[in-house]
């Protein structure tokens, strides 16, 4: 997996509490009485988080297959002139000109009443009922190594429509998570995960820094408790589907952490 470098040099202090990942997948009641939010609608549809598609392993693709060769015909072409260059051979010929298909009658533009406006929207919000939305996760995340402590992450979420980002702390180890592309949310969504992550080693800052004479504020990390991956949010918990899409990351990397360590 490559790396994406981008460092999250925000130092805030760590405030709310620390939500239990649990393989059952939370309903929009429990989300909303964990952030003080409005509840989601009754029609989300809830399932287990689980990733989609294959995990890269740094495997590099097969070759594509060798194009088919341009041939002219010898009666086709009117000058030919080879020449040597960096070992290769290369011809350069000028052709008969190849005759193109007519081009085809351009159609005439049928608008849509009013009435088949009305009436897609209608099969649009009725196909909606069923079938789960996908949209894009934007993320940015600073994995913190220490020697002898687990990693640490300081996650940046960002929900879109030129809002704030939201941060949290998490337990998780998020240079893992980078090795997922989309996955199945707890609210039955399909999320495209997008997500810029670096790697800081406090020690290592603070003794080059040291060097220079100069003093390293490492950031305040929450307490987490010892066993599956747990979060926490600076400052106040957000809307609930923005709960639902990082508890659902925390599922996932308690799930198949075996997996995405490969």
């Amino acid at each position: 997996m490559k790396a994406f470098p981008l460092v999250l040099v925000v130092v805030m202090a760590a405030a709310a509490s620390v939500y239990s990942q649990e393989v059952e997948s939370p309903t929009s009641e429990a989300l909303s009485t964990a952030t003080g939010a409005p509840a989601a609608p009754s029609a989300v549809i809830h399932t287990t988080s689980r990733i989609l598609g294959n995990i890269p392993d740094g495997t590099p693709p097969p070759p594509a297959p060798p194009k088919p060769r341009f041939i002219i015909p010898q009666t086709e072409v009117l000058a030919s002139k080879t020449h040597q260059q960096g070992g290769r051979t290369i011809t350069i010929q000028k052709i008969k000109p190849i005759a193109l298909p007519p081009l085809p009658e351009p159609e005439t533009a049928m608008l849509a009443s009013a009435e088949d406006i009305a009436a897609f929207k209608m099969r649009v919000a009725a196909y909606r009922e069923t079938h789960p939305w996908s949209r894009l996760l934007f993320l940015g995340a600073t994995v913190y190594r220490f020697q002898n402590a687990p990693p640490r992450t300081l996650v940046s979420y960002w929900p879109g429509d030129g809002a704030a980002s939201i941060q949290l702390w998490s337990y998780a180890d998020f240079s893992l998570v980078s090795g997922i592309h989309s996955f199945v949310g707890n609210d039955g969504g399909t999320h495209s995960l997008c997500m810029l992550w670096s790697v800081m080693y406090p020690s290592g800052i603070a003794g080059r820094m040291a060097a220079h004479g100069r003093e390293y504020h490492a950031p305040v990390i929450p307490t987490f408790p010892v066993g599956p991956a747990t979060f926490t949010w600076v400052g106040t918990p957000p809307a609930p589907e923005i709960v639902a899409d990082v508890q659902s990351l925390h599922d996932i990397y308690n799930t198949d952490h075996e997996r995405l360590k490969m």
